[in-house]
């Protein structure tokens, strides 16, 4: 399961903006901080669940909302997506800015945030 598809959906719980308003634009769209993590962007990856799975699965684990982005904008964007489970859990992954640099760079970030898709409440 470590091959990604272009068109899999990287899913990301993202704190609300009442708890975190700095990860969200005045019009409820994601801002570039939501993906902003020097340790590497913590996803869960789709595999072979469905969007519903992936998306129920992320909300029994953390709060926040659920929005995703696909593989292929990361490809775009020039980041690297690395499958990295956990014990815990098998889906998990992470997009590095590069494969020297674990922290998206300001473009990476801005522009995956143009392209993520919020899916869950």
């Amino acid at each position: 399961m470590d091959e990604f598809k272009r068109d899999e959906k990287l899913f990301r719980a993202v704190y609300p903006p009442e708890i975190a308003d700095l990860f969200w634009r005045a019009d409820g769209t994601v801002s570039s901080a939501a993906f902003a993590d020097p340790k590497g962007l913590s996803v869960d990856r789709q595999g072979r669940r469905s969007a519903e799975e992936a998306v129920a699965y992320l909300q029994s684990r953390f709060q926040g909302r659920v929005l995703y982005v696909r593989v292929r904008n990361c490809m775009q964007a020039g980041a690297v997506v690395r499958h990295v489970p956990s014990h815990k859990n098998p889906w998990h992954s992470e997009i590095h800015g590069s494969d020297t640099n674990l922290l998206l760079s300001r473009s990476q970030r801005r522009y995956l945030s143009r392209n993520a898709v919020i899916v869950g409440y």
